[in-house]
């Protein structure tokens, strides 16, 4: 005799029956996916301790819980942490292919020389891998005004060459006087000066990176980081909050992409200055 009811409703998983299992899906970069809550759409960006950040088509980064509650055009998904080999080549914070069991060079005679301390700290964040995969080292200058005395005590080659990094570099500033100078003298043919518009290299971060609207306008007159500080609500007293304030605003930079293009074009720059062929 036929059951007409099926089987036993209390059964383990009689809830399930019927029910058409919702696609585990990788959550790997670029993915475009929906936050059915909400409605944001964006693309994968990275996944990390268990939440996967969107970005969507005007920039805006959130941070979701990996699992259910996306969908893919319009249907239902969970997206789960996607296996290493189904992510393709992995790529280095400036985006380069990453070179797999590559160890570094030995250090290149030419050299990457940049004006300050966290100068140097931001190219290694962003560009770290790359300059050891090319043997490029990276040195603090201190301070563009002490390029002639280095130039005198080590000249540059072509097998000698020295990309310099500035903060402010913009016509009648004093950091383009400098370059110009060193451009026309001797050594000008093997030393190539680039720098970008900003007061200091914090502003290289953008807004995005650091969840605000925008960098806020320090009057004349105030010391700018003191003045960043101080806007944010920070601590601004000593040489010591200054460091704990980059050491804030170095942590939100991941990728290339937290970086000004004023910026990125003129380290890629130096980079291939310093490592074409000598001729």
């Amino acid at each position: 005799m036929d059951d007409r009811y099926g089987s036993d409703v209390l059964a383990a998983g009689w809830r399930e029956r019927g029910v058409k299992p919702v696609p585990q899906v990788p959550a790997e970069v670029d993915l475009v996916v929906e936050v059915a809550a909400d409605g944001f759409c964006g693309a994968v960006t990275k996944v990390q301790g268990g939440t996967v950040e969107l970005e969507d088509r005007l920039g805006r980064r959130r941070l979701f819980p990996l699992g259910g509650g996306f969908l893919i055009d319009g249907a239902p998904v969970r997206l789960t942490v996607p296996a290493a080999s189904a992510q393709g080549p992995r790529r280095t914070a400036s985006g380069s292919f990453a070179v797999a069991d590559q160890r570094a060079r030995t250090a290149l005679p030419s050299r990457i020389l940049v004006e300050g301390r966290h100068d140097a700290e931001l190219v290694e964040k962003v560009w770290g891998a790359d300059l050891r995969v090319e043997g490029v080292v990276v040195e603090y200058l201190q301070g563009v005004d002490l390029l002639d005395d280095l130039l005198a005590a080590e000249p540059p080659s072509a097998r000698r060459r020295y990309g310099v990094l500035v903060d402010h570099l913009v016509p009648g500033s004093k950091e383009s006087r400098i370059a110009e100078a060193v451009a026309r003298g001797p050594h000008g043919r093997h030393v190539r000066i680039v720098g970008h518009p900003f007061v200091d290299v914090w502003q290289c971060v953008t807004p995005r990176a650091l969840g605000i609207a925008a960098w806020p306008e320090i009057p004349r007159g105030v010391d700018w980081k003191t003045g960043i500080c101080r806007a944010f609500g920070w601590p601004h007293e000593t040489q010591a909050d200054a460091a704990r304030a980059w050491q804030h605003i170095l942590s939100k930079v991941t990728t290339y992409r937290d970086l000004e293009p004023a910026l990125l074009g003129r380290v890629e720059e130096l980079i291939d200055f310093v490592t074409a062929p000598a001729g």
